[in-house]
């Protein structure tokens, strides 16, 4: 039970004591928050009863029919095109291996981000299973699963395949690149710099499409691979120059008397890395790397470019036959539901590491 002293206010006077002092102090703070209030009603009212109370949502057997006329929203087209929007192209007798790798890969990321995971052999061994189930269920050819094609991957599973593995790759690459650019011999340090700099002066679908479609004129045969895998790499090295520069900067804020310190009491330069300057310069650096991760998420649309059907490019194959193209805004707003989802999870678990590892506190 809450107990109030004979110096402070009770519950109820003190929230509307600050009610008062924040909304209503002067007159202009008055005809501030009602103006605000009435604004909100007027926006906020129509646009609940467009998108809830006046809205279609369900279609006897898909039928368009029933949202025509209607004042609402459309609803109706996210029940009858959903497996359109989650698995593109992927073939609908099959769409039940698209659903379980895209779960594995989703708990594959939640298992990682649990500390009980937080060593490199942990870590490495939880992805390697969970990308070879994903892999295995996706393109198949074994255990009498029939063979498809990375050009059929579609979807939402598409797009978390290629933020994971663009992360997964680019990251041990940024951290090699941080690492060389600091590097004592000019050489090395220079040539890294001109690297990084260069593929950051570059537009990301520049890489992508020359990962996709140049690369295999250059390249023999042998060494060309999977297209699917040529834009993974692209989209991990354009990752990896950005993030390179972020641990970088993580790195410079460590203290040099750490580095010192550690080479006195005898420790080589890879536990000097890996114990003491890494761990340190991904703490300073974690607002910008969570920041990187949304950014990468939401760069993935830019792979419809090159041929692939990722989740914006299958919610546009959702309304673009005749029968469902008036529901566009609710396909889109279907999609912005995805990648909002993703991100603000993506921006919640930052928050739980920033108050866990107590960054910026000493």
């Amino acid at each position: 039970m809450q107990t109030t002293t004979a110096d402070s206010p009770p519950p109820q006077r003190a929230l509307g004591k600050r009610l008062r002092k924040r909304f209503f102090r002067t007159p202009l703070d008055v005809v501030i928050t009602v103006a605000s209030i009435v604004l909100a009603a007027y926006v906020l009212i129509p646009l609940l009863d467009w998108a809830i109370f006046s809205a279609v949502w369900t279609s006897p057997e898909g039928d368009a029919s029933v949202c025509r006329g209607v004042d609402g929203a459309c609803w109706a087209v996210i029940e009858a095109r959903w497996r359109l929007i989650i698995f593109g192209l992927f073939p609908y007798e099959e769409q039940w291996r698209s659903s379980i790798a895209l779960a594995v890969l989703v708990v594959t990321a939640i298992l990682s981000c649990l500390p009980a995971f937080w060593t490199v052999l942990r870590l490495s061994l939880l992805w390697i299973i969970g990308f070879a189930a994903f892999y295995l269920l996706m393109r198949g050819g074994i255990f009498g699963l029939s063979v498809i094609e990375p050009s059929e991957w579609g979807g939402l599973t598409l797009t978390v395949f290629f933020f994971a593995a663009g992360i997964l790759i680019g990251m041990p690459m940024a951290i090699c690149f941080a690492m060389m650019r600091r590097s004592t011999l000019p050489v090395i340090s220079r040539t890294m710099a001109v690297i990084i700099d260069g593929v950051r002066s570059l537009p990301l679908v520049t890489i992508l499409f020359t990962a996709a479609l140049i690369l295999p004129f250059v390249l023999p045969g042998w060494l060309q691979g999977d297209k699917i895998w040529r834009v993974v790499f692209g989209f991990a090295l354009f990752f990896a120059a950005y993030q390179a520069e972020v641990i970088r900067s993580g790195i410079q804020a460590i203290p040099p008397g750490q580095d010192e310190a550690a080479k006195a009491l005898g420790m080589g330069y890879f536990h000097r890395v890996t114990r003491i300057t890494l761990p340190q310069a991904f703490r300073n650096a974690l607002p910008t790397t969570i920041n990187q991760f949304v950014i990468t998420f939401k760069e993935t649309s830019l792979i419809v470019i090159i041929g692939f059907f990722d989740v914006l490019a299958s919610g546009n194959a959702a309304y673009g036959t005749g029968e469902w193209s008036f529901a566009y805004v609710e396909v889109y707003i279907f999609v912005a539901l995805i990648y909002f989802v993703f991100v603000f999870s993506l921006s919640l678990y930052g928050a739980y590491l920033e108050r866990r590892m107590r960054v910026g506190q000493h």
